[in-house]
């Protein structure tokens, strides 16, 4: 079955970095569009990045345009998320998700604070 897991998030000092992942299994990676969201506490999920199947095209959230970068791994199925300049409104669980085939990760956990 589909499956997506992501790893890589944590408590990080505003300013700091983090790097998560996203292991796809269960498809066939190449063929879709993978995208983070997050969801901050009492707040809706948003969608943060996305990129293309070869990954040649990306978008970004205007929140984390120049900060953070998306990229993608097709030979190990894995999506990542660099995070730079992290800021306390950051904060939140982040999911990935497969376009096209309505899966979500379990998500992993980013706190920014001092």
């Amino acid at each position: 079955q589909v499956q997506l897991v992501e790893s890589g998030g944590g408590f990080v000092q505003p300013g700091g970095s983090l790097r998560l992942s996203c292991v796809g299994s269960g498809f066939t990676f190449s063929n879709v569009i993978m995208t983070w969201y997050r969801q901050a506490p009492g707040k809706e999920r948003e969608l943060v990045a996305s990129i293309s199947r070869t990954g040649g095209g990306t978008t970004y959230a205007v929140s984390v345009k120049g900060r953070f970068t998306i990229s993608r791994d097709n030979a190990k199925n894995t999506v990542y998320l660099q995070m730079n300049s992290l800021k306390p409104e950051d904060t939140g669980v982040y999911y990935c998700y497969a376009a096209g085939l309505a899966a979500w990760g379990q998500g992993t956990q980013v706190t920014v604070s001092t």
